[in-house]
């Protein structure tokens, strides 16, 4: 056969089967009223897996694999389409519609920030972006950040979540898996790391370099050209400035920020000394209450899915099925639990589409955990 035969066929079959399809979601519509007026949930599990077993075994064994794959995703489609039948809005997404009617239709100029480490940190250079003029409280480590959001000494916290070098703040995620909060906005600070040191040492001189672990992971190149010197990690990279600053030792430096030089009366080794040029560091600005901002673009969750094969794959279908787009995917273990963990989702939706609303009646229902985490924009 020719290949325009060929297609010809196929697309014969394929027009058959969006009108089986479309019989399919119907009966899918029929299924969804019936549970309705019988008051029984959308997901029969024990059906599907009957179903399942069932087209396999009428496909062989050649097309078992992927008949089992086609009817996974039939059935993501089914029970999506039932959930929209019924209608459903979670208690959830009514807070979600409260809160966008509630919060003020500005973002604030002026707040008490928390941030972690002291003047000059990068935590700083990001509170200072997000507000006009905010009177920041600094506190020695991240969790502190947290607690003093949870007790009502500031209002907004700023912390780092994740690097384009380095990577994603692990620290920082396995604290948000125990911790209140809900994340207001997001923004992506420029990241230049400079060597910093006394007026008139030189790069030579230099024994010992202080900075935060991010940074030094984000300048690998730059410090294994440095032979014979000691890489010393502390909490911060202002901090690291400050002790360069405060020490008698003229033979340490520090990786910190531009304006650290001149906050601490240092002198620039070397600038810019990152791996990569393109080198940004994401902040969330997080509060205690949920305050929903007009443009509202980006959403944040936190869930445990069930703990069985397939499990993972049935979350990121609902996604697909409801074109969705997934911006970020984060695991964690969670602590005191053997093999199981928090997944971290970013997801990009305006927090007034239906699409959104619907995603999230379906995930509180299939989830084992559940935590909706704000919804915000970012600056850029």
């Amino acid at each position: 056969m020719e290949l325009s035969e060929i297609r010809e066929q196929i697309d014969n079959i394929d027009k058959q089967l969006v009108e089986l399809f479309m019989a399919r979601m119907n009966c899918a519509a029929s299924v969804a009223e019936y549970k309705r007026e019988h008051n029984i949930p959308v997901l029969d599990a024990s059906r599907e897996r009957a179903l399942l077993d069932k087209v396999s075994e009428l496909s062989g064994e050649e097309f078992e694999e992927y008949t089992r794959t086609l009817y996974s995703t039939i059935l993501d489609l089914s029970r999506s389409y039932q959930h929209k039948q019924l209608g459903e809005t979670s208690a959830l997404y009514n807070q979600i519609t409260e809160a966008i009617e509630i919060t003020p239709k500005l973002f604030p100029e002026r707040a008490i920030v928390a941030c972690q480490g002291v003047e000059g940190a990068y935590s700083q250079i990001a509170a200072e972006r997000l507000f006009k003029a905010p009177n920041i409280m600094f506190f020695s480590d991240w969790e502190k950040v947290f607690s003093a959001i949870e007790s009502g000494m500031c209002r907004y916290g700023v912390i780092p979540i994740e690097n384009s070098t380095a990577g994603s703040v692990k620290k920082v995620y396995d604290l948000m898996v125990s911790k209140s909060f809900k994340i207001v906005r997001t923004v992506r600070i420029k990241i230049d790391h400079c060597l910093l040191a006394k007026d008139g040492v030189k790069l030579s001189d230099i024994k010992e370099i202080y900075s935060h672990e991010q940074a030094i992971s984000q300048c690998s190149a730059f410090l294994s050209s440095l032979e014979g010197v000691k890489i010393t990690r502390v909490e911060n990279t202002a901090k690291a400035a400050q002790m360069v600053a405060d020490s008698e030792r003229r033979d340490v430096a520090s990786l910190s920020s531009r304006s650290c030089a001149s906050l601490y009366g240092l002198a620039t080794l070397a600038s810019a000394v990152q791996d990569n040029g393109n080198n940004h560091t994401r902040f969330i600005c997080i509060t205690n209450d949920l305050e929903i901002y007009p443009g509202a673009d980006r959403t944040s969750l936190m869930l445990v899915t069930p703990h069985k094969p397939g499990a993972l794959y049935r979350i990121l279908s609902r996604f697909n099925s409801l074109g969705i787009n997934l911006l970020k995917l984060e695991s964690r273990p969670i602590p005191d639990r053997d093999f199981e963990f928090m997944f971290y989702f970013d997801l990009e939706s305006p927090v007034y589409s239906p699409r959104l609303a619907q995603l999230l009646a379906e995930l509180e229902k299939e989830c084992d955990e559940f935590t909706y985490l704000g919804s915000y924009s970012e600056v850029i």
